[in-house]
């Protein structure tokens, strides 16, 4: 059966998380090191120790977030020879996949989506922008409500298509709190506006993705091991010469991971490990395609409940 490799993106960190991988395996460890290195400040003591609401800083959950994925990546592959068929992540997890892939430089990932998070914390003034999911609700009515919401110069759109019934949206935030009333008038009950920093994948992300461009351009990328599917396209993408731009274009564009899902399993991905703190995009799975088992590596013991299941072809 083939195997794909999934990597969470912002929003499953935790205090705590990558210690007992870094504790337990001497690859983990390592990957920690060459982070702190790379981005000069001590990134694992933030995620082992916190405090919470510096890691919650958007400027820091994304390494954070990154190095803990490709540390629980690390210490899998230092113990089980099991390969991907294929890759993708969640957001910023794009960039955990495509390290992973061999394309991009732990160094050097950790230094980008570092950067990429302080542009997006920046892009927007505090307050002017939220996000809220809206349950229950499918994307035509969703995309009906948007339009309806988006009045006076202020935007929401469609940011994360997460799964059926399970869209966010972002934007202006009085246009948000207005989408959220019609969803909520609609049907979509569970709606709920989310404590986020600022409005991910929307427009008001243009100058985010507008400084982030001369960044992406440094990038060093190398030819990839396995395909990584894009969250623009949600197609899997094995060229790196176009890897600098749908990472420019991830920052304002929606993260079209439902979609992502079934090209993955439209690819005969029958397995998959989720890599990294948290086990949301299990949860996604479940509600997108039940026949993809998503196993977990979130720290030593699921991680090594995955190496034995993959041994023994155990279901």
């Amino acid at each position: 059966m083939k195997i794909g490799f999934l990597f969470p993106g912002q929003g499953s960190q935790k205090v705590g998380m990558g210690s007992e991988l870094a504790r337990d395996f001497p690859a983990a460890r390592k990957v920690f090191e060459e982070a702190d290195e790379a981005l000069g400040m001590a990134l694992s003591r933030m995620c082992f120790e916190g405090p919470e609401d510096d890691l919650r800083l958007t400027v820091n959950t994304q390494p954070a977030t990154l190095v803990t994925s490709i540390a629980a990546l690390r210490a899998f592959r230092s113990e089980c020879g099991v390969a991907a068929d294929l890759s993708a992540g969640h957001s910023l997890g794009e960039y955990s996949a495509l390290v992973a892939s061999g394309a991009i430089s732990l160094a050097d990932a950790a230094r980008a989506v570092r950067e990429r998070g302080r542009l997006m914390q920046e892009a927007c003034p505090a307050g002017q922008g939220s996000m809220a999911a809206l349950l229950g609700i499918d994307l035509a009515a969703v995309q009906a409500i948007c339009a309806e919401a988006s009045a006076g110069g202020e935007v929401v759109v469609p940011a994360n298509l997460n799964s059926p019934g399970q869209i966010v949206v972002s934007g202006h935030a009085a246009a948000v709190r207005r989408a959220l009333e019609l969803a909520k008038a609609r049907g979509g009950a569970a709606s709920m506006e989310l404590k986020v920093s600022a409005p991910f994948h929307s427009p008001l992300m243009q100058p985010a993705r507008d400084a982030m461009a001369p960044v992406l351009e440094r990038l060093n990328v190398n030819p990839l091991d396995f395909g990584v599917i894009s969250n623009v396209t949600a197609q899997v993408n094995r060229d790196p010469g176009r890897l600098r731009q749908l990472l420019l274009e991830q920052i304002t564009s929606p993260v079209r991971w439902e979609e992502s899902m079934t090209t993955l399993a439209g690819a005969g991905i029958g397995e998959t490990i989720e890599f990294g703190a948290g086990r949301v995009l299990a949860g996604l799975m479940r509600r997108i395609n039940r026949s993809v088992k998503v196993r977990s590596a979130e720290d030593p013991a699921s991680l090594r409940a995955t190496i034995q299941a993959l041994g023994s072809g155990s279901e």
